[in-house]
């Protein structure tokens, strides 16, 4: 089958728009028609090349869609059904899976063998698949386990923003953090991963949660999303305000950007026994330092994979608790855009004034 993608082919460099072969479903995989798909931030470190991918290759990973069709030993899906797609593609039997951490699998058994044809390609040649979905691209052919059955009452374009946004910054306050009922949060960065960890540390129930970003318009939509204080780091230190506001530190910061220097803010806003999640995605060869004495205060920084999440159980709860007015996903949404617009979209991201853009597909 051949479909429209948006193909990385050197990096740094633009997507470029064009048709790729995608190949018939395995009998452990499903063929999925792409209905919405989020620009992601995470794609942009790759399109930058501060992390490696081997190219060419269909970028996208938050995305939506309904399945077309499956292999035969594929059970839980059958053509029609609406289903999230998520990069913790898991394979159900390493370690990490058997002790309740599919979110770290070592992905057994979830790739093609070398030996069998690619799941995506272009005039003959393989075309490698994104972090297991490839969702710039009108149809995804993806492993059975690295998707999720959801209620067909839940729209598509809001679904997508689950399979990453969603999950990876709710998550890591619920997961990751176990921020608890009362406790202060403070959230760096207010893009589409730091919006959900605001709405995941309302969610909580923290008792005082501060949004810390540069742009203003980016602070007044965390207001809109639970957050009871924000703080512009453009006009000052954000690590004094934030001790200023909280009589000492917080017990528990998030950083949302992917910059070294954040992860440091958010360990040095920490009151004694606090601790610092990082969500971001930190580019290749970055350190982040810390003072030494600190840690005999018993702080803590920590990373957060895609929110710790186990997502065939986590998704479907967070479509619920949209569907219920507890999870606001409307808000997010900056734009959408049609394939075509994608680097378009890539370069308002780069400015920081949007939250989440989404792309349609036909």
């Amino acid at each position: 089958m051949q479909c429209k993608a948006a193909v990385l082919e050197s990096a740094p460099g633009p997507l470029v728009i064009g048709e790729i072969d995608v190949d018939s479903p395995a009998p452990d995989e499903i063929l999925v028609r792409t209905v919405a798909a989020g620009v992601c931030h995470s794609d942009l470190h790759f399109m930058e090349g501060k992390y490696p991918y081997p190219l060419p290759v269909v970028l996208g990973h938050e995305s939506a869609g309904v399945v077309e069709a499956v292999g035969d030993r594929v059970t839980g899906f059958a053509p029609g059904d609406h289903v999230i797609t998520c990069l913790s593609v898991f394979c159900g039997r390493c370690d990490y899976c058997l002790s309740g951490r599919p979110q770290l699998c070592s992905k057994e058994g979830v790739l093609r063998p070398a030996s069998a044809p690619p799941r995506l390609s272009r005039d003959g040649q393989p075309v490698h698949q994104f972090l297991f979905t490839s969702s710039f691209a009108e149809y995804m052919l993806v492993h059975q386990h690295g998707a999720v059955k959801i209620r067909e009452d839940m729209p598509l374009d809001k679904a997508a923003l689950i399979g990453c946004g969603v999950t990876t910054g709710a998550g890591a306050v619920i997961n990751t953090a176990g921020v608890r009922p009362g406790e202060t949060v403070a959230v760096v960065g207010c893009g589409g991963i730091g919006l959900s960890a605001l709405q995941g540390a309302v969610i909580a129930g923290a008792g005082r949660v501060i949004a810390i970003d540069r742009v203003a318009s980016k602070l007044d939509l965390a207001r809109r999303f639970g957050a009871t204080d924000v703080i512009n780091a453009a006009e000052v230190d954000a690590v004094a305000a934030v001790r200023e506001l909280t009589a000492g530190g917080v017990e528990h910061s998030f950083e949302a950007v992917g910059v070294a220097s954040a992860a440091q803010q958010c360990f040095d806003m920490l009151r004694p026994g606090g601790t610092a999640t990082i969500i971001g995605m930190i580019p290749v060869g970055e350190k982040v330092e810390i003072d030494g004495p600190s840690l005999l205060q018993e702080k803590r920084i920590q990373g957060s994979t895609m929110g710790s999440n186990r997502f065939r159980v986590d998704m479907p709860r967070y479509v619920d608790m949209y569907l219920a007015g507890k999870l606001d996903l409307d808000s997010m949404v900056s734009g959408t855009i049609g394939l075509e617009g994608i680097n378009e979209a890539y370069d308002e991201l780069k400015l920081g004034e949007v939250a989440r853009q989404i792309v349609l597909f036909d």
